[in-house]
C-alpha cells in the first residue's frame, strides 16, 4: 500500500488486498487452528523462520489484516490486536517492564489505566511515578530513575480531557533513553498521529471511536518502528538478548527495530497470557474503521456546538472541551489536533452533585452508560455511578469532582441533542 495515500483511503484500502477471485471484504477466518502438510513446515513457524499461522491465540489472518490497517493509519511499522484496550496497555508496557523496573506516567489518564499501574503492576514488582501532565520538563525529568523503562500518557485524557504535550514528553523520554507510549483512543489517528510528534508506541481501546457502534470490545498496539532498542541493550534485554523461551531468538537481530517489539509481544505475551481479539470482533472493528474519518468529523462538530451551548447557559458552572477558545488546553489542541479533538465534554451545573443527579434523571436522548465514543450520545455522572464509593474529597483528588458530568456526543442531529440537554437542565 502506497504511503502517500490520504487517511480516508487508508481506512478503506489498507491492511488487506484481495487476489484474483478472492473476497473483496476481509474474510472472517473463524478457525482456532491451521493445517500443514509436514511437521517440518510447522516447525519453521515455531522457529520464527517462516511467516504463517498455527494457532489463533497468537495470530489470526483476520486480526492481522485489521492490525495492519491501524498501523498504516498511525504511520507505524507493525501492530497487533488485543482483547481490550486494557490488554493493549498492559501488554505494551509489560513487554519491556518487569519486576524491579519503574514507569513514569501522566496522572491524567483513564481510571482503569491508573489502577493497572498503581495496583496490579505494582503487585508484579513494577513501580510507577505519576506526574502532572502540565509539569515543566524539569519536573518531568525529576521523576525518572536509572531503572525507568517508559513514559506513558494519553493524547486526550479520559475523563479529565487534558491534552498531552506530546513533543515535551517525547523529548524527556528520549533524553533518558526510553520510549514514549501514548494512548490515542480519544483522538484516533484521524485527529492526531502521535508518532509524527515523537511517540514510539501508540495504543488504542478500539472499543471506542474505531468500532464506533458499541459492538465489539478490543484494543490495539502500534509500533512506530523508530525507537532503537539496540542503543540500550542493558535497559531492554528482552528485545536485545536471546529469548530462552523461544529457541534463543534475539528479536532485534531477527526482526530489526521495525518488528522486534510487536513480534516479542505476540510470541511471548499473547502466547502466555492470551488476551486475543476474536476474528469476528476484528471484522466488526474493520467495518467501523471504514467510516472513522467521517464519523469523527460529526462527533467533533456536535461536541463543538454543544460545548458552546453549555458555555452560554447560566445554569452551567463550568465546561471542559479543548475546542473552546479560552479552554486551558485550547492552544495545545490547536497544535496537535487542528481539525478537531473528540466528541467528549465534561461539565458541571450550578448546584453541584444534586443538580447533576436531577439533570441525569431527565435526559431522554442521552442514555446513561459507562461507555463513550459511540454513535449514540451517552452520559455519565461518575459520583453517583462508577465512582459512588468515593467521598467528595476523594473525588476531587482524583480529578472527578462530585459535580462532573461526562457527555459523549454521538452522531445525532446537534439541534436535537441541544434541545434534550436544555429541557434536562431546565429541571434543575
Amino acid at each position: 500500500m502506497e504511503k502517500n495515500l490520504h487517511l480516508e483511503t487508508l481506512c478503506i484500502q489498507a491492511g488487506y488486498t484481495p487476489g484474483n477471485g478472492e473476497p473483496r471484504q476481509i474474510p472472517i477466518i473463524q478457525s482456532t487452528t491451521f493445517k500443514y502438510a509436514t511437521s517440518e513446515d510447522m516447525g519453521k513457524l515455531f522457529d520464527l523462520e517462516a511467516s504463517g499461522y498455527f494457532y489463533s491465540r497468537l495470530q489470526n489472518p483476520t486480526c492481522d489484516a485489521v492490525a495492519a490497517k491501524i498501523a498504516a493509519l498511525e504511520g507505524g511499522t507493525a501492530a497487533m490486536l488485543t482483547g481490550s484496550g486494557q490488554a493493549a496497555n498492559f501488554f505494551a508496557m509489560f513487554n519491556i517492564a518487569s519486576c524491579g523496573d519503574h514507569i513514569v506516567a501522566s496522572s491524567a489518564i483513564y481510571g482503569g489505566s491508573y489502577n493497572l499501574l498503581s495496583v496490579t503492576m505494582k503487585r508484579m514488582g513494577i513501580d510507577v511515578t505519576f506526574v502532572n501532565p502540565d509539569c515543566t520538563e524539569e519536573e518531568l525529568q525529576a521523576a525518572f530513575r536509572p531503572n525507568t523503562k517508559l513514559l506513558f500518557g494519553e493524547t486526550i485524557a479520559n475523563p479529565a480531557l487534558t491534552v498531552l504535550d506530546i513533543e515535551k514528553f517525547a523529548r524527556v523520554a528520549h533524553a533518558n533513553g526510553v520510549p514514549l507510549f501514548v494512548d490515542n483512543t480519544f483522538a484516533t489517528p484521524v485527529n492526531c498521529r502521535p508518532i509524527e510528534w515523537g511517540a514510539d508506541i501508540v495504543t488504542h481501546s478500539t472499543t471506542k471511536y474505531m468500532d464506533g457502534h458499541a459492538s465489539a470490545v478490543g484494543g490495539c498496539i502500534v509500533d512506530s518502528g523508530k525507537f532503537d532498542w539496540t542503543k540500550y541493550p542493558d535497559k531492554f534485554p528482552g528485545l536485545c538478548t536471546p529469548d530462552d523461551s523461544y529457541h534463543g531468538v534475539t528479536y532485534t537481530e531477527r526482526f530489526g527495530i521495525e518488528g522486534a517489539f510487536i513480534t516479542k509481544c505476540t510470541v511471548q505475551l499473547m502466547r502466555d497470557l492470551g488476551s486475543i481479539q476474536s476474528p469476528q470482533s476484528a471484522f466488526i472493528l474493520n467495518l467501523g474503521l471504514e467510516s472513522l474519518p467521517f464519523r469523527m468529523k460529526q462527533h467533533c462538530a456536535n461536541a463543538q456546538k454543544i460545548a458552546e451551548f453549555l458555555q452560554g447557559n447560566e445554569k452551567v458552572a463550568w465546561v471542559k472541551y479543548c475546542g473552546l477558545k479560552g479552554d486551558k488546553y485550547y492552544d495545545l489542541a490547536q497544535k496537535y489536533m487542528p481539525n478537531g479533538s473528540c466528541g467528549v465534554i465534561s461539565f458541571g451545573l450550578q448546584g453541584g452533585r444534586s443538580a447533576a443527579e436531577t439533570f441525569m434523571k431527565h435526559l431522554k436522548l442521552g442514555s446513561i452508560e459507562t461507555h463513550v465514543a459511540d454513535s449514540r450520545t451517552c452520559c455519565l455522572h461518575p459520583a453517583s455511578s462508577t465512582h459512588r464509593q468515593m467521598t467528595d474529597e476523594e473525588l476531587d483528588a482524583a480529578g472527578v469532582g462530585a459535580d462532573l458530568i461526562r457527555l459523549s456526543c454521538g452522531l445525532e442531529d446537534a439541534g436535537d441533542l441541544i434541545a434534550d440537554l436544555q429541557q434536562a437542565i431546565a429541571q434543575v
